[in-house]
């Protein structure tokens, strides 16, 4: 199955228990049907679908944000999928251990979290994200990588205050899943 296909299943499968996200999903899912061949790729000038993934302690109440180093914002991890990456999950688990440097990172059960979509400088003009929610181990060390400044756990009530409606949001409904 292609990266494609599985985001398409991915998507058709979504049920986002927190708030209604039915016409965002939709718009998703007409975007790949538009765009066959490059609508998860950067050449797509359209937008193009990335995965990300909130990292998640649950056992003390926190979670790790980048301070991204393109945008200067705090955010969950993730990006872009890449020719290697066979499934959407794989790619939002990919980019979420590459970003915090935390090995043994697992995702939470029952696919993505949410869905966000936003526009983008430069020659595409937004991003489709699928969010999704990986727990890390107990004896989890984080590791800057080249995309970020800074890397910092924050509690869940300190998120608001760091960062925008959208990691937020996030946050209160991977709070709702585990």
């Amino acid at each position: 199955m292609s990266l494609h296909d599985d985001t398409v299943l991915v998507l058709k499968a979504y049920e986002d228990g927190y708030e209604g996200q039915d016409e965002l999903r939709q718009y998703y899912l007409d975007h790949l049907s538009a765009h066959p061949e490059d609508g998860l790729w950067k050449a797509c000038t359209d937008g193009h679908v990335t995965a990300s993934a909130l990292v998640v302690d649950p056992a003390r109440g926190r979670v790790l944000l980048t301070l991204h180093k393109k945008l200067r914002m705090w955010l969950q991890m993730g990006g872009h999928c890449e020719p290697g990456d066979t499934t959407l999950a794989g790619a939002a688990l990919r980019e979420a251990t590459e970003e915090s440097g935390i090995p043994g990172l697992t995702l939470l059960a029952g696919g993505p979290v949410r869905l966000d979509r936003h526009p983008i400088p430069g020659p595409c003009t937004q991003h489709l994200d699928v969010q999704y929610a990986a727990l890390a181990p107990a004896d989890a060390t984080e590791a800057i990588s080249d995309e970020s400044l800074d890397l910092r756990w924050f509690a869940y009530d300190e998120v608001a205050d760091m960062a925008d409606e959208s990691v937020v949001r996030l946050v209160e409904a991977t709070r709702a899943r585990l």
